[in-house]
């Protein structure tokens, strides 16, 4: 995932902060890199940047050894400088995987609550403050802060983290800073927060996505296929079928026996495992006779090996000083990637995507990577697209400029990554919280987000949602991300609650014979979402609750929505101020009692209720 970064990386290797790292002389167990004393009143905000020490892990044995501990031996830890991609520094051009970091910094007389903010960590983060762990984030491109207060010592403190990289570029690769927690907003906010994002037309914005793996969907594994099941996506409640790349699939270097979609060998072509361009202009129109909408997958970062671009215009690729061709990242064998300075390129793909949009008639793209693809190519290309008609841009990525000419919407990585440590309970609820407020203070205003409980990447590198959440944690997470401010997509077999790993590389097929329970809830989601406009439209306001409980209100105009989540493992009893007036269960019709404006729930474990006032 953190691949999708490598702009920043070379960005700041050509600003001249590529790393040396060499071993240390040390006289003592921690080489102490002193940082100005600060002190109480008004706390000037501390930069942490510039000297740590730095050990990769690539056992995955620094937890269980305690790497993190005041008294761990770091004399053979290397210094490096941070902000920096770790592939900066010697001998980690291809690293993926674990790596520590440590520093110390010294306070005093400081007694104001305090955090530690983090710009950008590639791609999670384990924090520990003098041995004691302070939190712990996932998200990729979102910053965060973690509360110290706890931990936090006169004197001189050590802070370790560590760094878990999935895929491409890896480490601290953004400030670090400790401030004052009630100063941290001032850090989250960012310059685009405060502008509008751009409008996106009604359909998109009041979308259910259904994300279709062609391969794995039907028995046939094609276009046809797809099409004969047209009614059960449409009786699910789905308004937009959102396809992975149907595109020819290249041979050399390829991956497995069929080969990654998103190894594309002509932007043009269809795959023949799907069928023809007729047979796809055949399913487009029967997508919309049925009121539904259709987006393809565009992969534009890179290419396969043997791709008709590559053949016909190396130069628009990527070279090394040898000039040779290069894949994105070492980890991406089967792809060449492309060069955006290139004009004719460019061209090239703004003309490839108008073709398909005005003669083929989709109604817009999944833009896969699309941090990796510079921001203003998407501008341009979206201008082109808005004079043929109303598209749907869906960025795989979290950026906020993305939202303010390019894309309708982005990737909520952010609330799919809390959703594990919350139903574990190794993290409060207060993390949605902080969630929320970040992408409120880091986006634009009105920016849509879109959230899920699965994709396929994560069915097919991580596990399927049913055995990575458990079947209650499924359904709670489901509620979660129909009900948030967004719009909500669903992989394929998640209505039958696949448990099954959909390689990218072969055909593995779902079992449709499955319980249609998931299934069954899915339809009624979305069938909530399409009634209440406070759901598609409305603003979110947060209810004092209890933990392990989150509870929150949608209100759009006379339209109120009262969703409430109980993420323990044991049965709760929760009281919330509800305020005047009657409340319904949306599910079960029953009405709420209530008392003086409050009401008494209790929720099994993993449970939910979503009421209508």
């Amino acid at each position: 995932m953190g691949i999708r970064l490598r702009a920043d990386y070379h960005l700041l290797c050509r600003a001249g902060i590529r790393e040396h790292m060499k071993p240390l002389v040390l006289t003592s167990i921690l080489v102490t890199l002193m940082t100005p004393p600060s002190h109480a009143a008004d706390f000037v905000p501390l930069s942490l940047d510039g000297k740590w020490q730095f050990l990769a892990d690539s056992g995955k044995v620094g937890r269980e050894k305690k790497w993190y501990a005041e008294d761990c031996d770091r004399t053979k830890w290397e210094a490096v400088e941070t902000p920096a991609f770790w592939e900066s520094y010697p001998g980690m051009a291809t690293y993926d995987g674990w790596g520590w970091f440590a520093r110390t910094f010294r306070v005093t007389g400081v007694k104001t609550p305090m955090s530690v903010f983090f710009s950008g960590v590639d791609d999670e983060a384990i924090v520990w403050l003098n041995g004691k762990e302070v939190g712990d984030h996932t998200g990729y491109t979102d910053p965060f802060a973690v509360d110290v207060s706890g931990a936090l010592r006169d004197g001189e403190n050590l802070l370790v983290v560590l760094v878990k990289d999935n895929g491409g570029g890896g480490g601290i690769y953004k400030p670090i800073t400790l401030t004052a927690t009630k100063d941290l907003d001032k850090l989250l906010r960012g310059p685009f927060s405060t502008r509008p994002a751009r409008k996106s037309a009604a359909w998109v914005r009041d979308a259910t996505i259904y994300s279709v793996y062609l391969r794995s969907f039907s028995p046939e594994g094609t276009f046809a296929g797809l099409e004969k099941r047209l009614p059960e996506l449409k009786e699910l409640g789905a308004t937009v079928l959102w396809l992975l790349p149907i595109h020819p699939v290249g041979a050399k270097n390829r991956k497995g026996t069929l080969g990654s979609p998103y190894a594309v060998k002509d932007y043009y072509g269809i795959n023949p495992e799907f069928g023809t361009l007729q047979d796809f202009k055949h399913l487009v129109k029967a997508v919309h006779a049925r009121g539904l909408k259709l987006i393809i997958d565009l992969v534009a970062n890179h290419t396969s090996w043997d791709s008709e671009l590559i053949h016909e215009h190396p130069e628009w690729f990527t070279h090394d000083s040898t000039g040779k061709i290069i894949p994105p990242n070492a980890d991406w064998t089967d792809v060449a990637d492309l060069d955006y300075d290139h004009r004719g390129l460019r061209d090239y793909m703004i003309e490839m995507m108008c073709w398909w949009v005005g003669e083929v008639g989709i109604d817009g793209f999944r833009c896969d990577v699309a941090e990796m693809v510079p921001t203003d190519f998407w501008e341009e290309a979206r201008g082109k697209l808005d004079r043929i008609k109303q598209v749907m841009m869906l960025a795989e990525g979290s950026l906020p400029a993305q939202h303010v000419k390019a894309f309708d919407l982005t990737y909520s990585w952010n609330v799919y990554e809390a959703l594990a440590p919350l139903l574990q309970g190794k993290r409060p609820v207060a993390l949605l919280d902080q969630i929320l407020k970040t992408e409120e203070l880091q986006f634009p205003r009105g920016s849509l987000r879109m959230r899920f409980t699965t994709n396929h990447d994560k069915n097919a590198w991580d596990a399927p949602a049913v055995l990575k959440f458990g079947e209650d944690g499924l359904k709670l997470g489901m509620v979660l991300v129909n009900t948030l401010p967004g719009v909500p997509m669903i992989y394929t077999g998640e209505e039958v609650a696949n448990d099954k790993k959909l390689s990218l590389f072969e055909k593995v097929g779902v079992d449709w014979n499955r319980s249609q329970v998931m299934g069954l809830l899915w339809k009624k989601l979305f069938a909530l979402r399409k009634s209440h406009p406070a759901l598609r439209r409305g603003d979110m306001a947060r209810m004092v609750s209890s933990e392990p409980v989150f509870a929150f209100t949608r209100r759009f105009e006379k339209d109120r929505l009262l969703v409430v989540l109980n993420f323990g493992s044991t049965p709760v009893k929760t009281e919330l101020n509800v305020g005047a007036g009657k409340w319904r269960d949306a599910f079960t019709g029953k009405e709420l009692e209530v008392k003086k404006g409050r009401a008494v729930l209790e929720l099994p474990k993993k449970g939910y209720a979503v009421f209508v006032q």
